[in-house]
């Protein structure tokens, strides 16, 4: 082995990053802004809240262990944002209904028969909430779980045995023992779609460029409009087959047989929709659309096509950290929640979740106003990349 050989080599790449200047700012710039970025997130998000609603069946009987109840939030560790709302619904499907709406986060049932229920030293309260997010779900389980700690004194009469509550959750939305791959099934559908054909988009309309078809197109009577929106549908309809097959794998499943020495196994997720699969494949197609835009506006300021991965960390990761994949929007500190606003993603999760979680169709006014965003900001992009290839061929 020579030492000059391969130190040859070496300063030979070194020697193209020194003149790649856009490649060595990246290497340089991207991993600190990323870092700061989530640092930010992690350091300035808005503490958890919780809002309870007391739903009392029993009438009068349970009127005072509900004032009780409300009386004993100021025992409540303050870290759980704990707040009970105003609202006085009397059944456990009103209950559902206010979570249903957004207007409280948790339901505490209280049982229609109150004195039968403290039979035996116990009194079994109902817990519901939405069942879409189990990593906030257990932290307002714990805050109703703290409110009654604080509260169980009260739950007997003057001179009884102390009350042991019971507790049984439920959901309105997904069952209580679902994972987290069916709460993240709608990030997966809308995430890895969006990178993988920016990706796709991103190389083949540089190598277009390379070669120096971009370029011929441009002498002829074809507009730059018109190449742009011909390119789009295009790589659209490869979009749409990279965005079918993964619906089908997240959605179905496939039972193998087994093989010999290899044992049975599936193929496929399984994940269980609430809505349906036509609608869920029609929003993460518009959001892979937009992202064979944004390939097609982006790779007009790359000449090689590891520029064009360079971009992932500045276009891609953003929107997996504000776009409502890890953690909600609105606990994002204000700049980056209006920042998030303005990220395709973020919109394409929204309404899948509204799909796949709650059971939306195409006529939810959430899912039409996700739709709506979706394809004002493909058009967007759509514009912008021609006016970009105007500057450029300039």
């Amino acid at each position: 082995m020579n030492p000059r050989r391969f130190l040859a080599v070496a300063r030979r790449i070194a020697e193209g990053f020194r003149r790649d200047r856009r490649s060595l700012a990246l290497l340089i710039v991207a991993p600190v802004v990323i870092t700061a970025l989530l640092g930010w997130v992690l350091r300035d998000q808005a503490a958890a809240s919780t809002r309870l609603v007391i739903a009392n069946p029993a009438g009068a009987v349970g009127a005072q262990i509900e004032t009780n109840l409300r009386d004993a939030v100021s025992g409540v560790d303050p870290k759980y944002g704990l707040t009970i709302t105003s609202d006085a619904p009397t059944s456990d499907a009103d209950a559902r209904g206010l979570i249903r709406n957004g207007e409280a986060d948790v339901a505490l049932v209280l049982p229609s028969d109150i004195p039968a229920a403290l039979q035996g030293g116990s009194l079994s309260l109902t817990v519901i909430t939405a069942g879409t997010d189990p990593l906030s779900d257990g932290p307002r389980i714990a805050a109703v779980g703290a409110l009654l700690q604080a509260a169980a004194k009260t739950f007997a009469p003057p001179g009884a045995a102390a009350v042991t509550p019971q507790i049984t959750r439920e959901t309105v939305y997904l069952s209580p023992d679902a994972d987290q791959l069916d709460v993240l099934a709608p990030v997966f559908l809308g995430l890895f779609a969006y990178f993988f054909v920016y990706i796709l988009t991103g190389v083949s309309f540089l190598r277009e460029r390379v070669g120096g078809t971009l370029e011929r197109l441009l002498a002829t009577p074809v507009t730059r409009a018109e190449i742009v929106i011909g390119y789009s549908l295009g790589f659209s309809l490869f979009a749409a087959i990279q965005v079918l097959v993964l619906t089908l794998f997240v959605l179905g499943h496939v039972d193998i047989p087994a093989i010999g020495p290899i044992g049975a196994w599936t193929l496929g997720l399984n994940v269980q929709t609430a809505g349906s699969p036509l609608v869920a494949f029609i929003v993460a197609l518009l959001l892979a659309v937009g992202a064979v835009n944004l390939g097609i506006f982006l790779s007009t300021f790359a000449r090689t096509e590891l520029q064009i991965v360079q971009f992932i960390p500045l276009v891609i990761v953003p929107q997996g950290l504000l776009g409502g994949v890890f953690w909600p929007v609105d606990r994002l500190p204000a700049a980056l929640q209006a920042l998030a606003q303005i990220m395709p993603v973020k919109w394409a999760v929204d309404a899948l979740r509204e799909v796949m979680l709650k059971g939306a169709d195409l006529g939810s006014s959430a899912v039409q106003a996700d739709l709506l965003v979706l394809v004002g900001l493909a058009l967007l992009f759509v514009v912008l990349g021609a006016a970009t290839i105007k500057r450029e061929v300039a």
